[in-house]
C-alpha cells in the first residue's frame, strides 16, 4: 500500500510524486521539500527606514515631514499609522494615518513603532 502524498501547494494537483527528498508536481512542475516550511515567493516583503521587517497590521511612525499631494496638509514626524496591506508600486504601504485617514506611504519613510 502506497503512502498518500499531499496535494501540490501551487495548483492543488493530486498527482504528486517523490524524487529523493523532494516532492514534484507533474502538472505545474513545482518542486518542494515537504520537511521545510513552504515560502510564498509572491508575498511582498518590506523593510522600514531602519531595516526592520514590516508586516500587515504593524504600527509605524513617520520619520520625516510629508506633504500630502493635492492638499496643503503636512504629516509631521512621529505621526503614527497602522499598516492595512502591502501593494506593488512606488507607494507600497496602504495604511491608516492618525488624524489623516487612509493613505498610501512609502516603506522608506516609516519606522516600526
Amino acid at each position: 500500500m502506497s503512502e498518500q502524498m499531499p496535494p501540490c501547494p501551487k495548483c492543488q494537483s493530486e498527482y504528486v510524486y517523490p524524487d529523493q527528498d523532494m516532492l514534484i508536481c507533474p502538472e505545474c512542475a513545482h518542486e518542494w521539500n515537504p520537511n521545510e516550511p513552504e515560502v510564498d515567493e509572491d508575498a511582498i516583503v518590506l523593510r522600514d527606514a531602519v531595516g526592520n521587517l514590516l508586516a500587515e497590521g504593524d504600527k509605524v511612525t513617520v520619520v520625516k515631514d510629508l506633504k500630502v499631494k493635492g492638499s496643503s496638509q503636512v504629516i509631521k514626524v512621529g505621526t503614527k499609522a497602522t499598516i492595512k496591506r502591502f501593494v506593488d508600486g512606488d507607494h507600497d504601504i496602504d495604511c491608516k494615518v492618525d488624524g489623516s485617514g487612509d493613505m498610501m506611504l512609502k516603506s522608506s519613510v516609516v519606522k516600526k513603532a
